[in-house]
């Protein structure tokens, strides 16, 4: 007996010794990827401008199509999603001059380092910022956005801090989390614009600027997403799913109110309110795409 309990003890210490070994090297290799700097691009030159319809069409951008105020506030004042535990924290920082928002170094070539490549001033990622989305941004929209981001009133509201926990650390590590956006944007180069109007080509560009492919994957087709416990699976956008029934008024109605035709609500996951805060234009040409796609069975990301 003393034998058997003997070998129990050595197997079991064995078992806990390289349970400590993985959650080593799993937190080492999480320590990495956050600490590591990613190279990007030359920096292009933005045309920055303060008058009235340049701002106007940045804030329009900011509320709307850029989806800005979803994760940093309606005021980009920052915004703590209320999310913790082991998984670790989530906030939409501050992006004002206030107090607890952008540090007064911040400079033109950071904003565009944020948005289009998801790196800090430093070259480490970004942690749950959709830049491999805004790297489609043309650049006489990005110009706007960050002339109107530049100019923000000064909010003073100190948010915490992103950080991974111990549980999160382990599943980015493992490639179960995959939130480091410097490692999923692609370095595209800087398109001059895309024409606004009732087009498939400008709709496409407005859905990818806004991130529908995101969620609802690069067919269109939803399914699983990647997030905390809790998040709803994404509908089929393509004109397979139960989008193809809806008529153009149903669909614009669907994002202004938040209700679907058959009076069910839209989770709140899927920002409906700000996508719901586009032109009746940008609406119409984001339905001409939709219904342009191929058809594809549900979950075909």
């Amino acid at each position: 007996m003393k034998r058997i309990l003997k070998g129990l003890g050595i197997g079991l210490a064995a078992l806990a010794g390289l349970a400590l070994l993985t959650t080593a090297v799993l937190y080492g290799l999480s320590e990495y990827r956050l600490n590591r700097r990613h190279p990007i691009p030359a920096i292009p030159k933005l045309t920055l401008s303060t008058d009235s319809a340049t701002l106007a069409h940045g804030e329009h951008l900011a509320k709307s199509t850029g989806n800005c105020t979803f994760c940093h506030e309606a005021d980009l004042g920052g915004e703590d999603s209320g999310m913790g535990g082991p998984l670790g924290t989530v906030a939409g920082p501050n992006l004002t001059r206030g107090r607890g928002g952008l540090d007064p170094s911040f400079s033109d070539d950071d904003w565009v380092r944020a948005i289009r490549y998801g790196v800090h001033p430093d070259g480490t990622s970004l942690i749950v910022m959709p830049s491999e989305t805004f790297v489609h941004m043309n650049a006489g929209d990005l110009s706007a956005l960050v002339s109107y981001l530049k100019q923000l009133p000064p909010i003073d509201r100190e948010v915490p801090k992103t950080r991974l926990g111990f549980l999160g650390r382990m599943l980015l590590a493992s490639g179960k989390l995959p939130i480091l956006v410097a490692e999923k944007t692609k370095k595209l180069p800087l398109v001059t614009g895309v024409k606004a109007g009732p087009t498939v080509e400008y709709g496409r560009y407005l859905a990818d600027l806004s991130g529908c492919r995101g969620c609802h994957g690069q067919n269109l087709s939803g399914g699983r997403v990647a997030g905390p416990p809790g998040t709803p699976p994404t509908s089929n956008l393509t004109p397979a799913g139960p989008i193809g029934r809806w008529t153009e008024k149903q669909f614009v109605t669907a994002l202004r109110t938040g209700m679907r035709p058959n009076g069910t609500i839209i989770d709140g996951f899927m920002p409906w309110r700000v996508a719901g805060q586009m032109t009746d234009e940008e609406l119409h040409a984001i339905w001409l795409y939709l219904k342009s796609v191929r058809p594809m069975a549900y979950g075909n990301r």
